[in-house]
């Protein structure tokens, strides 16, 4: 296992060197997620909860566009996302620098697409993209699992979003374990965010978890592996712990989720802690018809989005098919 991670390892550095050296601008696109299973636990002796949750990158995306400067600039077009140490691209890069010693800069663009916040992820997955796209801009030796470290000292969902695809999220949600994909690209999904928001320590306060006591890591890691197992593609035995709680804080998210089932929606669940809702149905025609239907809806942002598998993720990245994350 050792041997393998090592390999896994000195793949990510070769790419880091050498796949995008024809230019100095670049571009990477920063996928959302959904959370098809999430579970709450129990509250851990540290303090935040034990999650058993099964993230699923999706077609919705931010992009970030890299271009080498003496200093950090962040930049972006909604004047609504901060462009200082408050975001985490910006803190991506200032752990960059911290760990590897570096003095050189980055100008970086984000388009901001996804809602923020939504229960997306748009915010972790971003800090992500810019952890592989500085490495390749500022062209230093280093491995996965150390992104893997930093990424954790920046968000609980960002090691999930340096490998995309399905995976199993468990600990605080960022102990990942990739799961075979659970769905083929072309799902007919609706992502449907409203404009109000949650904040997650808000959502996390007013649920009701146990202590955990009895339940080691490793048994935990054995009933989250079996629920993923037995997840069907329909998700019809798929629950977010977090929907009552949220839908008290603000019942029109709730009214999101009934509007999509009454819609023609096979499956409407909350993503995250919300304030998105996302929906299968099951075909396009159905989704078209819903859409149109949630126009009527002005205060209502509708995204129609596909799953992105593992190695399409992977090649949106241009991390190449050598890299495997499944070997560490």
């Amino acid at each position: 296992m050792k041997q393998a991670a090592r390999l896994a390892s000195s793949f990510f550095v070769f790419y880091a060197k050498q796949m995008f050296a024809e230019t100095e601008t670049f571009t990477l696109p920063s996928f959302a997620k959904i959370n098809l299973h999430l579970r709450i636990l129990g509250k851990r002796d540290d303090g935040f909860h034990e999650l058993c949750t099964i993230f699923q990158t999706v077609s919705l995306k931010d992009d970030l566009t890299f271009q080498p400067n003496r200093k950090l600039i962040l930049t972006c077009g909604d004047e609504n996302i901060p462009t200082d140490g408050k975001n985490l691209i910006v803190r991506a890069a200032e752990k960059l620098r911290e760990k590897y010693k570096l003095e050189t800069g980055a100008a970086i663009h984000l388009e901001k697409r996804i809602p923020s916040p939504g229960g997306l992820g748009g915010g972790s997955s971003n800090a992500a993209v810019a952890l592989v796209g500085l490495a390749r801009l500022w062209k230093f030796e280093f491995n996965f699992s150390e992104l893997v470290k930093i990424g954790k000292q920046l968000g609980a969902d960002v090691p999930f979003f340096l490998r995309g695809g399905t995976a199993l999220g468990t600990g605080r949600g960022d102990e990942i374990s990739p799961l075979d994909d659970w769905a083929e690209k072309g799902k007919h999904l609706l992502i449907v965010t409203p404009n109000v928001s949650v904040a997650t320590p808000a959502a996390f306060a007013r649920l009701n978890a146990a202590r955990l006591t009895n339940n080691s890591p490793k048994s935990i890691l054995q009933i989250c592996r079996g629920a993923a197992q037995t997840l069907d593609l329909e998700l019809s035995n798929a629950a977010n712990d977090f929907e009552n709680t949220v839908f008290q804080i603000e019942p029109e998210i709730g009214r999101v989720k009934e509007k999509l089932l009454s819609c023609g929606a096979t499956r409407a669940m909350l993503s995250g802690s919300g304030a998105s809702v996302f929906a299968l149905f099951g075909d396009k025609e159905s989704l078209n018809n819903a859409a149109v239907q949630l126009k009527k809806e002005r205060s209502w942002r509708v995204y129609k989005v596909e799953t992105i598998s593992g190695r399409e993720y992977r090649a949106a990245l241009n991390l190449g098919d050598d890299f495997d994350v499944r070997k560490l």
